[in-house]
């Protein structure tokens, strides 16, 4: 088997490696806080049993941040944020980090749920996510599609979001190929007993949600739901629509189930489960789809001398859609399952290194196994034409160690190493006549390849008001089994499979700089070059014909910069991204030479503006736009840039009551997302919203 070593030597890797001073004595575990002298209590416990309870804290998340993590152009978005999007959804927060795009601009309540893959940098040209996705450290990805469940997760069940942009190594790095998008629960003790909320907007869409937080002895419990159902609105433009043309309705569902108990007074055991259904209709009459899912994820952390964390996942997920003909109106294919799963795991390990090292060594596991159940029907006459299926498993296991090196004060330095065994088994394709008779086929070879990556980076705070940041990566993504083995239709378009593609390879580097000129302002700035070789897109092959390819390579340039101002309640959150990305096209390819990704825009910025200024009251606002891109490879149709502005305004009425108020899209901005022949689907609509919510 063929061993990859991406980015220019090997011997630019072993640069990074790690650089490991094993101290004479082991790192000890901090010293146990002395319990208050207090009287013994009527229930007959006594100080020294008081204070060891006090002292067992189950705090509900992960290993903390390494002290390199900031050598990595990263952002942080706080609970206050979260909360005040003005869609309260997932993506309108996100939409905050000027560069995160999903492969259309459509919101989980009016796009197809397969086209919910999320990226960075520019670095997209399919629906696939080439941003991983973490939710409490589980990889949230469909496992057949790779897609986000984006309507799944609820705003309110966060405490912060952290976004790191560009190459993964360390724990899932394989697939962190344009950042990680790390999703974190809040802070059980930081909820409401009870909380719920039920609001409504001008079409006559409703959104509710129930959510319970319960200290157990020194552990907790939190169970949260949320419904959203609605009519939609016309995606079509009125010159545009038939008898046919339906809103974008939607009825969503989720509900989640989280614990977290001590196995010792350093040791915690988490728990989480999650459960969702999503149903929506597109464009036409009987254009339905759905996606479902059951996730269930265990998580034992060891916050001791010797610090580890073991995570082990298991996801049971299903879509469905259903494509009507543009031009009969009628059933065309009906792709009624694709059920799959999704197993996975890693185990981190930070052994006691003393003060000047953290050092993580570690495994991790995904495997993926799905099948799509589909049949054609013809559009004249209704009748079943083909019955297809397609299939297979995909499965990565990476091994990684990492060292973190305070090398001075104000130093950091850290390089690491990840190996990955990447395996694609059991894929196939088959198409059968309404007889039963097979009319096409592909069995797919089993194969496997190793891939080794690294990374390293340094930061220098040179004096508390200036940080200088630099880093260098590798990073991987393994096609999806969509990408593999599944053909689809955006009529009248068809876009083929390809079993035959190969990984996608990401080499980069970026340098920043983090300044705090004065009180409450903090400034950033990164440069970066980032080039996937391999990068898989939907290739033009005819007007109505495309194909899943690997390019030569996208490379992507560009310049980022955070802006964050804090004066008393009111605090500014602002970044803009400016991307000149650039398919490197030769050979079946070189047509496309020099043409920028499709679903790329060069400009996108985002504002956020919170002012809090009394318990319970939040006022904000936010300010999103996206540049002009082109829908497809060949730069045939541009979507124009558009800006939108929202606002959030939460009034406390009485006790634990607040009224509600949400504002989408205020200004009425067209938002174009989608353009073919002609034809276009459009964004949501100023939309006004009001409600009530306990618990705030």
């Amino acid at each position: 088997m063929p061993v990859t070593v991406p980015f220019r030597t090997a011997a630019l890797a072993a640069l990074c490696s790690l650089p490991v001073a094993w101290p004479a004595s082991a790192q000890e575990a901090p010293d146990p806080q002395e319990a208050e002298s207090v009287p013994a209590a009527s229930d007959g416990t006594g100080p020294d049993e008081r204070a060891r309870r006090r002292e067992i804290v189950v705090h509900g998340f992960g290993l903390d941040p390494t002290p390199a993590a900031p050598a990595y152009d990263s952002l942080e978005i706080g609970r206050a944020q979260i909360l005040a999007a003005p869609s309260g959804r997932i993506e309108d927060v996100l939409g905050a980090v000027a560069g995160f795009q999903q492969y259309r601009r459509s919101d989980s309540r009016s796009s197809n749920p397969s086209a919910q893959g999320v990226t960075l940098r520019a670095l997209g040209g399919n629906a696939t996510s080439r941003a991983l996705v973490t939710l409490d450290g589980v990889p949230m990805a469909d496992p057949f599609f790779g897609y986000i469940p984006l309507s799944a997760i609820a705003p309110d069940r966060l405490g912060a979001v952290r976004v790191a942009r560009g190459g993964g190594s360390g724990p899932f790095g394989a697939g962190a190929l344009a950042g990680r998008i790390a999703l974190e629960s809040a802070d059980p003790r930081a909820l409401a007993p009870l909380s719920a909320s039920l609001l409504a907007n001008d079409r006559g869409e409703t959104e509710a949600s129930l959510g319970l937080a319960r200290e157990l002895g020194a552990g907790f419990v939190v169970a949260d739901a949320r419904w959203d159902r609605g009519k939609g609105f016309y995606t079509t433009p009125a010159d545009q629509r038939v008898p046919a043309t339906a809103r974008a309705a939607f009825d969503s569902w989720s509900a989640a189930l989280r614990g977290g108990a001590p196995l010792g007074e350093a040791v915690e055991l988490q728990a989480r489960m999650l459960v969702f259904r999503d149903d929506r209709t597109l464009r036409f009459d009987g254009a339905d789809s759905s996606s479902e899912g059951q996730d269930a994820s265990l998580r034992i952390v060891g916050r001791g001398a010797w610090q580890f964390e073991a995570l082990g996942y298991v996801q049971a997920r299903n879509f469905s859609n259903v494509v009507i003909s543009s031009s009969r109106f009628t059933r065309v294919l009906d792709q009624r399952n694709t059920p799959s799963t999704g197993l996975g795991g890693k185990f981190e390990l930070r052994p006691p290194m003393g003060r000047d090292h953290v050092l993580r060594l570690g495994l991790d596991y995904r495997r993926a196994s799905g099948e799509l159940q589909e049949e054609a029907y013809s559009a004249f006459s209704g009748a079943l034409t083909e019955r297809r299926r397609a299939g297979g498993t995909n499965s990565d296991l990476g091994l990684f160690a990492e060292n973190d090196w305070t090398a001075a004060p104000g130093l950091v330095l850290t390089g690491g190493l990840r190996l990955d065994r990447t395996t694609v088994s059991d894929g196939f394709y088959r198409a059968r006549d309404a007889a039963g008779a097979v009319v096409a086929e592909t069995i797919a070879p089993d194969r496997a390849d190793w891939t080794l990556g690294w990374r390293a980076g340094a930061t220098y705070a040179a004096d508390p008001r200036l940080r200088l940041r630099a880093a260098a990566y590798t990073g991987l993504r393994q096609p999806t089994l969509n990408e593999l083995y599944r053909p689809f239709v955006v009529f009248p378009v068809v876009t083929q499979a390809n079993a035959a593609l190969d990984n996608e390879r990401l080499e980069g580097f970026e340098a920043g700089i983090d300044l705090a000129p004065a009180e409450g302002i903090e400034i950033a700035l990164t440069a970066f070059d980032n080039r996937v070789e391999g990068a898989i897109a939907n290739v033009t092959l005819a007007p109505n014909l495309r194909q899943r390819r690997n390019l030569p390579a996208i490379e992507a340039r560009g310049v980022e910069g955070a802006l964050a101002v804090t004066r008393g309640d009111l605090r500014l959150d602002a970044t803009v991204a400016y991307t000149d990305a650039a398919v490197e096209g030769r050979g079946p390819s070189a047509d496309l030479d020099g043409n920028r990704p499709a679903q790329t825009p060069r400009w996108a910025a985002g504002a956020s503006l919170a002012w809090t200024p009394a318990p319970g009251w939040v006022l904000g606002a936010s300010l999103r736009h996206v540049g002009a891109q082109f829908e497809d490879d060949r730069e045939s149709e541009v979507l124009p840039a558009a800006t939108t502005l929202g606002a959030y305004a939460q009034v406390p009425l009485t006790g634990r009551l607040a009224l509600v108020l949400r504002g989408e899209n205020l200004t009425d901005e067209t938002v174009v997302t989608r353009s073919s022949g002609g034809n276009i689907d459009l964004g949501a609509p100023r939309t006004l919203w009001a409600g009530l919510r306990w618990g705030y």
